[in-house]
């Protein structure tokens, strides 16, 4: 029996009206789901305020066991899982693949999370036991983007329930299914009980009836950083807690000891996993001017020989992008960059919604796909003359998520990362990977730090409260 059927797909009406699930790869309808309002938000809010102290209460090896059961179940369900993953986000099978394991990591991880020690004895100044406790937040609000929509909703909501909240998730609706139903169906089959998972699909305005639902007081936000921002904000009005993780530019470094026949592929692979669709996707390759015209040229002949198209019908590198206003934003950034002077070494051409990965040389700072970030399948290559000239080029961004530099010298790699402010650095390797065991965030423009996987986890979703006991009830002077 299939985990997702679209008859029976959603077992309670949503009042936001019907969204059609669409396939960007052909345009193709694949089922109808209903989108949240405001009012469904105020509904499910107080479902899972009161469900949630039953479940804090459950001991931690029953919740550690629904968590593995799910990890289970997205391995069990793979191939129905990659062929959602696959005809509603754009993924590719291998991208499908990584997801689904991930998710079951992020699952087992979890289950972890329930039994970890969580608090510490302190010494105390009256005569009584004083000591720290983490406490679950109660209901947390996850809010999640389609670009990794099965990994980007699962990372907070796995570690949120295991650790005995419950949870109001709301996925793109461009990605309701892999993203959001998909977690829904595999919780219940989990044995989850009814009432902590709610999923509500919708876009902007369910978004912010979850930030100011009162019985919400943390909310897990991924997506774009103006977007982040308007979260953070009214998170902020509501004296509640908000995990930002948001956009990025990632610079890769290749210094001049690189080897540039390993190189490219790892170069290829940061600007193009996924048409570029992720917020680590190197977005800026600073290069050595003595090997940068050998690289410019060798990247633009890896472009050249990838293919792009549907990835259910067919074996290709790269899918579509999720929709013809993301293939506007993409395409209107590479023109207007060889409109101000980018040369135009592969790519730069569409059919539908399948855009060739794009390589563009002698980019400067006022160039807009160097500059700005792009979240499509476009690698912007500069030169730099010193480690000084890189670093400082490397640190020029609004932007802190992810960085790479390639060298022969990994000492003098760790070196250079010292001097260029990110969340997250990789030597030897692209700016795009994600473990469920490592901590995840980015610095300035994208986020508020590392707030997802290991010890975060446990920061992030509950409170730390101080607790005292005395044998005889303490006296005063008065």
């Amino acid at each position: 029996m299939p985990l997702l059927d679209p008859k029976t797909w959603q077992p309670h009406t949503l009042l936001g009206g019907a969204h059609t699930v669409t396939e960007p790869a052909t345009g193709e309808e694949l089922g109808t789901l209903g989108l949240a309002d405001g009012d469904d938000v105020t509904a499910a809010a107080e479902a899972a305020q009161a469900a949630q102290r039953a479940w804090a209460a459950t001991p931690h090896f029953e919740r550690a066991a629904v968590l593995r059961r799910a990890g289970d179940l997205f391995t069990a369900h793979a191939d129905e899982l990659r062929a959602w993953l696959v005809r509603e986000s754009g993924s590719v099978p291998g991208k499908a693949d990584f997801e689904l394991h991930v998710a079951a990591q992020e699952c087992y991880e979890a289950a972890a999370l329930a039994s970890r020690p969580t608090g510490q004895v302190l010494p105390s100044e009256a005569p009584r036991l004083s000591y720290t406790r983490r406490v679950p937040v109660g209901v947390t609000g996850v809010i999640a983007p389609f670009n990794a929509p099965l990994i980007l909703s699962i990372r907070s909501v796995a570690p949120a329930l295991a650790l005995g909240n419950a949870v109001l998730l709301k996925p793109d609706p461009r990605t309701a299914v892999c993203g959001g139903l998909a977690l829904g169906a595999v919780f219940a089959e989990a044995g989850l009980p009814e009432g902590l998972l709610h999923v509500l699909p919708g876009g902007a305005a369910t978004g912010q009836a979850l930030v100011a639902d009162p019985r919400v007081p943390v909310i897990s936000f991924t997506g774009s950083t103006a977007a982040g921002r308007a979260v953070g904000e009214a998170a902020g009005r509501h004296l509640k807690r908000a995990h930002l993780e948001l956009g990025g530019n990632s610079a890769l470094l290749v210094l001049q000891d690189a080897d540039l026949d390993a190189v490219i592929s790892t170069a290829a692979w940061g600007s193009f996993f996924h048409q570029g669709q992720i917020c680590m996707t190197t977005g800026r390759h600073l290069v050595h001017a003595s090997l940068y015209d050998a690289y410019v040229e060798r990247l633009a002949a890896k472009a050249d020989s990838l293919a792009v198209g549907d990835p259910h019908r067919e074996p290709v590198h790269l899918g579509p992008l999720i929709d013809s206003g993301q293939l506007a934003k993409v395409h209107g950034l590479v023109e207007a960059s060889t409109a101000a002077g980018a040369r135009l070494a592969a790519g730069g051409s569409h059919v539908g919604l399948c855009y060739r990965p794009t390589v563009l040389a002698d980019v400067d700072d006022d160039t807009p796909a160097y500059r700005e970030e792009v979240f499509g399948p476009v690698a912007p290559v500069r030169a730099f003359r010193t480690e000084d000239e890189a670093a400082a080029l490397a640190a020029a961004s609004p932007y802190g998520l992810s960085l790479g530099i390639v060298t022969r010298d990994t000492a003098r790699g760790l070196a250079l990362a010292e001097r260029i402010p990110t969340g997250i650095a990789h030597i030897n390797d692209q700016t795009v990977n994600d473990e469920a065991v490592a901590p995840f965030g980015g610095i300035a423009a994208s986020g508020t730090g590392a707030r997802f996987g290991g010890e975060s986890n446990l920061e992030a979703f509950t409170e730390l409260r101080w607790t005292t006991v005395r044998g005889d009830a303490a006296t005063y002077p008065f």
